[in-house]
């Protein structure tokens, strides 16, 4: 298998048991109808394992374009292999959005709710502040990033690492995710969500493309900012680019707590 497939339907998989448990709790007339966040978090982190299991052997099973772009700034994978992995993981996250409408055909109609359907292929928000579910979406990436780094760079049983970076997703989810969905991964959201703009779902209603951005940018500002700081720590390694996203990231923080200072203000 080549590592294009591989990325492809490692990214798949993971669309499929993510996008699967959160369509099996909020949809209608499924067994599984409000099972809750804690049985979403765990389907995500369960995911993630079964793909990084299923392909990480071949891709190393980036399966996030966050991961790709973090691993590139650091030097430990090639730049010119980036655009072949990011293509394979959007493509991959539309196939898993497809799958994931197939497989719940009849319940798209008894749905009434169009937020409810979008939320099953990508991230909505659950107070709608762009500056401050940006921040969410660095935070919770760079929290995915740095993990996967530090669990890295410990030695485990052969075979455990991919259940160990499960139980990373779903600390992130059940820690961090209450304000955005977490993301954290542009192909998981962005791929879903062309999926979801192209199929005949049934009232399904727009895909939010405002909204689309902040988990693209989000957790690709956050990804390679945490691998740059992992560098920093464990390497005491500074590059100039650790110091143009530092500026970024503290502009976001400034934008977002002075937005939500003026909301707060208003209520008063």
């Amino acid at each position: 298998m080549s590592q294009f497939l591989a990325e492809l339907i490692g990214t798949a998989i993971l669309v499929l048991f993510g996008d699967g448990v959160v369509a099996g709790v909020v949809l209608k007339g499924t067994k599984s109808e409000h099972a809750g966040w804690i049985v979403i978090t765990v389907g995500w982190g369960l995911g993630v394992a079964l793909a990084i299991y299923g392909v990480g052997s071949i891709s190393g099973a980036h399966l996030n374009p966050a991961v790709t772009l973090a691993l590139a700034a650091q030097g430990a994978f090639p730049w010119e292999n980036v655009p072949n992995y990011i293509l394979a993981q959007m493509l991959g996250g539309i196939v898993g959005g497809t799958v994931v409408w197939m497989h719940y055909l009849p319940h798209w109609k008894n749905t009434e709710s169009q937020t409810t359907k979008l939320a099953v292929f990508c991230t909505v928000p659950a107070i709608r502040s762009q500056w401050a579910n940006l921040l969410s979406e660095i935070i919770g990436t760079f929290v995915l990033i740095t993990g996967l780094l530090f669990i890295g760079a410990n030695k485990f049983t052969e075979g455990l690492n991919p259940l160990i970076v499960g139980f990373l997703i779903i600390a992130i989810g059940v820690s961090m995710g209450g304000t955005t969905g977490y993301a954290i991964n542009p192909a998981r959201d962005l791929g879903p969500r062309i999926a979801h703009f192209l199929l005949p779902i049934a009232g399904k209603g727009n895909s939010d493309w405002g909204y689309s951005w902040i988990p693209v940018v989000g957790p690709v500002l956050g990804g390679v900012y945490g691998a740059l700081v992992y560098d920093l720590i464990m390497k005491h390694n500074a590059r100039w680019p650790f110091w143009i996203l530092s500026g970024l990231i503290l502009l976001v923080v400034v934008a977002a707590v002075y937005r939500q200072l003026k909301e707060d203000q208003k209520k008063l």
